[in-house]
C-alpha cells in the first residue's frame, strides 16, 4: 500500500467528543498505519483554504491519549460553508471571482492529502461530500471519512452523534447547581435552556439524566430544601405543541402550592414563532453561513421568562443556559466507547477507500457502518414516542401533544 497522507479538521460549534476523536484518530494510525503521515487543519475549512495547518509530530503521538482528557478542540474550530463564495470573500478566506471549493481542492493537492476525515455536524460532512464531489470530477483521488459531532443528536440517518451523551449529562449537572436558586427567594421561576435548534433530544435527555441524577437524594424533613425543590414542571421542545394560556394556568396552580416552579425548554422551541414575531416588528434576523438562524441572538429562554413571569405571579425569574457549559465538557465513558468504534471503523474505511460517514445506521437496523454521503442530512426530529421520553413526563405530570 503507498504511503497515506492523511489530514484532519474540525468544524461547527463544540461538542464533548472533538479532542478524544482527534486523539483516537491518531492513536489509530499510529497503531495500524504508522508510516502514515498525519496533518491537521486548524479552524476546520477555514485553515484549509489558508493552508493553516498542524504537523502531528512524534511526540505529539506519542502524547495523544492525554486528548481523551480534555473539551474543546485541540486543532480549533469555524463555520465555513465552502458553497457560500460570498461569504468566504467577506471574511477573507478566498479572493473575489475565486471559488473555495476550487481552493479548497487544490490546497489538498498541494499538500498531497489522500485521505481527509472531518469530524462535525450535518453541515461539516455534507461540506466533505461537497469537497469530495467536486475532487472526484477533477481526477482527484481524495477518500473523506467523517465522524458525527453534534450534541443535538439530530443527524440523519445516525442513531447516535458522538458528544450528545456527556452533554446531556453535564447538563443535568449543571441544573443541579442552579436549582438550588429557588430557594433564594419565594415564588421563583427558573427556567433551563437547552441547546437544540431543531430537535429536541438534547433537552429530554438532559431531563432524564436530571431527574435520575436526583431522584435518590435524601433530604431533612420539614425544610425548604426538598425534593419537590428538585423537580422538572414543564420540558418544551421544538417537536411539541404549544399552549401558552394552558401551561400557564397549570404553573401557576405549582407556583401557588410549592412557591417556585421549573422548566426545561429547548434553544429551538417556538423558534419559528420568535423569528415571525421580531421580522413582523422591523428587526433584522441574523444568518450564519449556512443560512441558520444566529440561535444565541434569539434569546428563547428570555422569549418564555417574558411569557410566563406575569402569567404565573412569580417574583423573582431567571433563565439559565447550559449549552456552553455542557458542549465543551471531555467526553464520559459511554461517548469514549462510541468514539472508540468509531474512529476505528473510520480509519478502517479510509484505508479501503470507502468514503461516508461512520454511524449506527438507522435505515440498515443501527449497524454501525460508513454510510454514504447523499444519505447525511440534519434536522432529524427527536421522536415524542420514545419510551423513556413517555416516562419523563409522565414523572413530570405533563400532557403534551406534537406539533
Amino acid at each position: 500500500m503507498a504511503k497515506q497522507k492523511v489530514a484532519m479538521l474540525t468544524a461547527g460549534g463544540l461538542a464533548p467528543c472533538l479532542s478524544s476523536a482527534v486523539g483516537g484518530l491518531i492513536e489509530r494510525y499510529s497503531d495500524v498505519a504508522p508510516d502514515a503521515e498525519l496533518i491537521a487543519y486548524k479552524s476546520g475549512y477555514q485553515g484549509v483554504l489558508l493552508g493553516d495547518r498542524i504537523q502531528i509530530s512524534k511526540d505529539m503521538r506519542q502524547k495523544a491519549p492525554l486528548l481523551h482528557r480534555f473539551g474543546g478542540s485541540p486543532i480549533g474550530n469555524s463555520r465555513v460553508k465552502l458553497t457560500n463564495a460570498a461569504d468566504c470573500v467577506k471574511r477573507g478566506l478566498v479572493k473575489e471571482g475565486e471559488n473555495p471549493l476550487r481552493v479548497a481542492a487544490e490546497r489538498l493537492a498541494d499538500d498531497g492529502v489522500t485521505i481527509l476525515h472531518t469530524i462535525g455536524g450535518d453541515d461539516t460532512n455534507t461540506t466533505a461530500a461537497d469537497l469530495a464531489a467536486y475532487l472526484a470530477a477533477n481526477n482527484y483521488d481524495l477518500t473523506v471519512v467523517g465522524l458525527p459531532k453534534t450534541v443535538d443528536n439530530d443527524v440523519v440517518p445516525i442513531r447516535q452523534s458522538l458528544g450528545a451523551w456527556t452533554a446531556a449529562e453535564v447538563g443535568a449537572h449543571f441544573f443541579d447547581n442552579v436549582s438550588n436558586e429557588q430557594s433564594a427567594a419565594p415564588r421563583t421561576l427558573v427556567i433551563h435552556e437547552v441547546m437544540g435548534r431543531h430537535c429536541g433530544w438534547l433537552t429530554a435527555a438532559t431531563a432524564r439524566s436530571y431527574l435520575s441524577r436526583t431522584k435518590n437524594y435524601e433530604y431533612v424533613d420539614g425544610m425548604i430544601m426538598n425534593a419537590g425543590l428538585k423537580s422538572i414542571n414543564a420540558v418544551y421542545l421544538p417537536e411539541m405543541a404549544f399552549d401558552l394560556q394552558a401551561e400557564a394556568e397549570r404553573l401557576k396552580e405549582i407556583m401557588d402550592k410549592t412557591g417556585h416552579a421549573t422548566v426545561f425548554v429547548s434553544e429551538g422551541a417556538c423558534l419559528d414563532a420568535i423569528v415571525a414575531e421580531r421580522e413582523a416588528a422591523g428587526e433584522t434576523i441574523k444568518r450564519d453561513a449556512f443560512g441558520h438562524v444566529k440561535i444565541d441572538t434569539i434569546n428563547v429562554g428570555g422569549w418564555f421568562q417574558k411569557q410566563f413571569a406575569n402569567l404565573v405571579n412569580a417574583e423573582r425569574s431567571l433563565v439559565q443556559k447550559s449549552g456552553y457549559f455542557a458542549r465543551s465538557a471531555p467526553a464520559n465513558a459511554d461517548d469514549l466507547r462510541l468514539i472508540h468504534s468509531m474512529v476505528d471503523l473510520a480509519v478502517e474505511s479510509a484505508l479501503n477507500k470507502v468514503s461516508g460517514v461512520t454511524g449506527h445506521d438507522e435505515g440498515q437496523d443501527g449497524k454501525l457502518r460508513t454510510i454514504e454521503f447523499p444519505r447525511i442530512k440534519g434536522g432529524k426530529a427527536f421522536d415524542l414516542s420514545t419510551r423513556w421520553f413517555a416516562e419523563v413526563m409522565d414523572t413530570i405530570g405533563q400532557k403534551y401533544q406534537e406539533a
